[in-house]
């Protein structure tokens, strides 16, 4: 059996209790994994004066591969987001957002079962903005070909590898001729190369709407970088909240894998922060290095935990702990 060398960041706040869980998880599957733990956040801000040490960088290039807990970015002052600046030192380019609705959780839809696919690296996330008088400031948005036509070719690419039908743009070409017009031009292009699969467009606001009162239409959504990171998670409060939300971050060659939410300061240490979502993204990851039949076994133990019942956190309407659910998860695995 071969070994697989990951990088592991526990994160921030609630990060390292819901890391924990899932590095649990992931061995209870069998897959033989070599974990080079290293610091990001305000962990690596106390013990080395920089909230993305190089060292921490040099391990996922390394090992091509990480599993990531939730990081703190200070709101309008302190330090720069650490995941923007983890996806521009990695270039990955691609963001990766399952978006599964799971039997047992009541909302208003039973049918949700999209991937949206989000440009990672530039739009209004190129964090280009100045004052240009007292007063007025200025916020670049960035759009280039480059980055839409391999934003564009990655999502039809996804919708190839898991059989998937449609591919829907969500834009505002209307508005932003120039910007928005090159990305849909783009996307447009690589569409005729894929005739196979299904292709739409939506304007932004539309979308938005066609979100919420059938969400079941969508199939993947392939974005730019605001509107995905919107949409992620609009489209998780229709399955439950971020809590049952996995995601990855994608480049070439390297991928680093996580839960969406945030670190959760006020309910860290406490032992009762969902962990469904860094498992779900631990078993993206094991499909990622190969370990197809082990990632389905996460999956599915994930599902029959959650369609049961019995073991729940608090943000899922019960009163389980974060350690409980893990334990439940991995006993599902058993019996399958």
């Amino acid at each position: 059996m071969s070994k697989h060398k990951i990088t592991l960041i526990p994160g921030d706040g609630i990060g390292p209790e819901i890391t924990r869980v899932a590095v649990e998880v992931i061995e209870a599957t069998g897959v033989n994994v070599e974990w080079e733990s290293v610091l990001a956040g305000e962990s690596a801000l106390c013990e080395y004066g920089d909230p993305l040490p190089d060292e921490t960088i040099a391990s996922i290039r390394k090992n091509k591969v990480a599993l990531k807990g939730p990081l703190t970015t200070p709101v309008g002052g302190g330090f720069q987001s650490v995941n923007l600046r983890i996806r521009k030192a990695l270039d990955l380019y691609a963001n990766l957002r399952p978006v599964k609705k799971f039997k047992g959780i009541e909302t208003p839809f039973d049918n949700i079962d999209m991937i949206i696919v989000r440009e990672n690296t530039e739009d209004l996330y190129s964090g280009l903005e100045h004052i240009v008088v007292p007063g007025v400031v200025e916020s670049l948005k960035i759009i280039t070909e480059k980055a839409s036509r391999r934003i564009s070719h990655f999502a039809f690419s996804i919708a190839e590898r898991w059989n998937r039908k449609k591919v829907t743009a969500v834009h505002k070409a209307n508005i932003m001729k120039l910007s928005d017009g090159l990305f849909l031009k783009t996307v447009r292009e690589e569409a005729v190369k894929h005739p196979k699969i299904e292709y739409n467009e939506l304007i932004v606001d539309n979308a938005a709407m066609q979100m919420v009162i059938n969400p079941g239409q969508f199939d993947i959504l392939l974005t730019e970088n605001l509107y995905g990171d919107i949409f992620s998670d609009l489209a998780a409060g229709l399955i439950g909240g971020l809590g049952l939300a996995p995601g990855a971050n994608i480049g070439d060659e390297i991928a680093v894998f996580e839960a969406v939410h945030g670190s959760a300061p006020d309910i860290a240490g406490k032992n009762i922060a969902n962990p469904i979502a860094i498992i779900l993204a631990g078993a993206l990851m094991l499909e990622w290095i190969g370990e197809v039949d082990a990632a389905r076994k996460v999956e599915k133990a994930v599902q029959n935990v959650i369609s049961e019942g019995k073991v729940r956190t608090r943000d899922l309407g019960g009163n389980s702990s974060t350690t409980e659910m893990g334990e439940a998860v991995i006993e599902a695995m058993e019996k399958l």
